[in-house]
Formats: C-alpha cells, structure tokens, sequence
C-alpha cells in the first residue's frame, strides 16, 4: 500500500510522526510538506526530534492570504497525486493545508482519510470551516471520540465513519518518555511553579485589543510566565507597541521544541493557550488549561472540568488562571494510545 500524507503546521508534524511509525513498517510512505510552516524552529526542528522521516516533497508555499495559501497549495498537491497515484491520501486536523489536499483528492481516484474527523467548535473561524469542507469531501473518516462520531452523524455522515482514538495521545505518549527536561533549569522554572502560555491564533493575535488584553492579564500574573512566541505573534506584539512590555513582563521566547514544549506542559502548573492542540495535549497530562476563545473543538476537556473557555476577557483570564486547580477525576473519551494501529487496520481494510 502506497499512502501519500500531506502536512503543513506543527500539530500535523506531531500527529503524523505517531501515524508515519506505524504505517513504514509495512507500507510504503510518501511524505509531503505545503510549506505552510516555513519557519525551521517551527517546521525542520520537528521532523528532527519526533523522527519523522524528511519530506519527500515541500511545496514551500509559505504564508499568505488563506484563499491564495490554500489555492497554491491546492496546485502543487494535484500535481503529486497525479504522479505518485498512491492508494490513499492522508490529511490530519484542520489547516488550509488539509483543504487543500481534501479538495485536489475529492477530484482524484485515490480515497481521503481525514484523521480528526468530526471536531467541531461551532464557530465561524476559518478553521471550523477546514473541518467541515474537509469530512464532507473524505472517504474515510478518522474520529478521535465519540463526540465527533455523532457531530458527523448529525451532518448526516455514516458510512466511512470510524472510532480510532486520539492519534495526539500516541504522539505525546512517546514524546514524554523522551522530553528535554533541561528546559526547565534553562528558563530558570521549577515544577508547578510558573505559568506556560502559547498565543497564536489570528482573532487573537491582529487584534490589538484581544491581545493587549491577554498580555496584561498574564503579565499580571505573581508566578513567572514562559511564553514561547510564534513569529506572526512577535510581529504583532511589535506592530501594536507590546513588544517591550511582554519582554519586560513575561519571559518571551522563541519557539521551543516538541520535546521542550512536552517537558514545560507537564511541568505549569496552569497553561494559557489558544490552541487546540495544546488544549489536548494538556488534558493529557493533567495539567489544567485556561483556553483564550469563546469555543473548542474539544469539549470534553471543558466539560470535565480540566479546560476552561475565557476568550480575551482580562478579568476572567486573571481569575482563571490564578484559581486554576486539578479535578479529582478526568475521563478517558479519546482512546488508550492506539490510535495509529487502528487507523493503520482502517486503511488496510479499504485500499
């Protein structure tokens, strides 16, 4: 079986290493990168530390608008299936980058395997907008829980549907057994001690009320707060006059590695984020979350109690983040670490 597996941002980086495993030890892999993540701390780095085989091909499209980004993408990834014909083409999450390779394969022979099907925020980001597109147009749809089972059974989607688990549980299951410890004394934090932060999502960060909001509420903050930046953030923090006060404030960093990122989440004692993918990833490790929107895809990490939904309120992320404390239970609703196995009998079963 020949699977062609597209990726583009640090999450897919992440889940495809846990999948790649897997799938190379039976079958043959042919990996390819849009380029939607140019940066090397943000993109090369991870391929290196996860042990994921370098790309077959990047189509170095790098930043733009989505539309443009997505169409260019859309053009290269073509091309690939065309020449490659692979028995499957694989996409994970919800990223332009997984649009465009749903859309180039819906018009192809190959079948679509979505992994992360079903998830749904209920928002009009552009993300929500990847998701849905993206499971309507796929053949094989990889669930991570039960929630997202019956949000695609909602949209009238049943067949092709599958339960695999979490693929992100893998990846993290692996990832903590070699995190880089080392960043803790390097940064100067000691276990349950400080305040990890990631800010990066656009509705936060070009906005400069949304983001002066969350800057100030975290600066105001008695522990010590390591916020590893995204360049477009950087950039906005300077754009919009907070760049000295974050430096001043925070302790403001270039983006980490997985592996450093993996030991600092275990380590917080409470994270601030506005990803979904750290949302998880927290979850899994039990440390308590404070979400900078108004949705998520995940909910059950809400309604457990280990997840809460903010937004860019200051007041609120100033309460949250310093009540933040641990539930006495946590439920187990995406899987038991196996994700990639099942995905893998999926797509031996169907090509």
């Amino acid at each position: 079986m020949k699977v062609l597996t597209v990726v583009g941002a640090r999450p897919q980086f992440v889940k495809a290493a846990a999948v790649s495993r897997e799938l190379r030890r039976d079958h043959e892999e042919l990996l390819v990168h849009t380029g939607q993540h140019y940066d090397d701390e943000l993109s090369a780095v991870f391929f290196d530390e996860l042990d994921i085989p370098r790309p077959d091909a990047n189509l170095g499209v790098g930043s733009d608008s989505h539309g443009r980004q997505t169409a260019a993408m859309l053009s290269g990834l073509e091309a690939r299936i065309e020449d490659e014909n692979p028995d499957a083409v694989l996409v994970y999450g919800d990223t332009n980058s997984t649009l465009a390779a749903a859309i180039a394969a819906s018009k192809m022979e190959p079948p679509l395997a979505h992994v992360e099907a079903g998830m749904r925020s209920g928002s009009d980001i552009p993300e929500e907008t990847n998701r849905v597109l993206t499971d309507h147009a796929a053949d094989l749809l990889l669930a991570p829980s039960p929630d997202a089972m019956e949000n695609l059974a909602d949209e009238g989607i049943s067949e092709g549907v599958h339960f695999t688990g979490d693929v992100g549980y893998d990846a993290l299951l692996w990832a903590r057994e070699r995190a880089d410890w080392s960043v803790l004394s390097d940064f100067g934090v000691a276990d349950e001690e400080f305040v990890l932060a990631t800010v990066h999502r656009d509705t936060n960060t070009d906005d400069p009320t949304r983001l002066e909001a969350i800057v100030d509420a975290l600066a105001d903050d008695p522990r010590q707060v390591v916020l590893p930046a995204h360049p477009r953030t950087v950039a906005r923090l300077k754009e919009f006059g907070l760049y000295e006060a974050a430096k001043r404030d925070l302790t403001l960093t270039d983006p980490v590695g997985y592996r450093q990122f993996v030991a600092l989440l275990d380590a917080a004692t409470v994270v601030a984020t506005d990803s979904g993918g750290v949302q998880k990833e927290s979850f899994f490790l039990d440390t308590p979350c404070v979400t900078l929107r108004e949705e998520t895809e995940w909910v059950e990490t809400v309604e457990s109690g280990w997840n809460a939904l903010v937004g860019a309120d200051g007041a609120a992320i100033r309460e949250t983040v310093t009540g933040a404390t641990k539930p006495d239970e946590k439920p187990m609703p995406y899987g038991d670490g196996n994700a990639a196995k099942r995905i893998m009998e999926v797509l031996s079963d169907v090509t």
